[in-house]
């Protein structure tokens, strides 16, 4: 495998974690307007980031195997409940 083989396969796992984590902070300003976000939205979508390339870790080691329903399904889980912590949704 070439090095830009490798850099592909690494994007493609990364891609559902990226764009979820680019749109949550985007819908969430325009869904919830009472929203006063303590964080920056990219400073939210790094945040977000991070936590989905973790869940997609964490669902290859626990399945060995990527792209499983189940792994997206606890991706967005994931990423749903770090935007609601994210944009303080327990006190709305």
């Amino acid at each position: 495998m070439s090095l830009l083989d490798a850099l592909l396969h690494l994007f493609n796992f990364a891609a559902p974690a990226l764009v979820l984590a680019l749109l949550l902070p985007l819908f969430s300003h325009f869904l919830i307007k009472k929203q006063a976000s303590a964080l920056a939205w990219w400073v939210q979508a790094a945040i977000n980031f991070v936590v989905g390339i973790a869940v997609l870790l964490v669902s290859l080691w626990l399945w060995s195997r990527d792209g499983k329903m189940a792994a997206y399904a606890l991706l967005v889980l994931a990423l749903a409940t770090s935007q609601w912590l994210l944009s303080r949704g327990w006190r709305k």
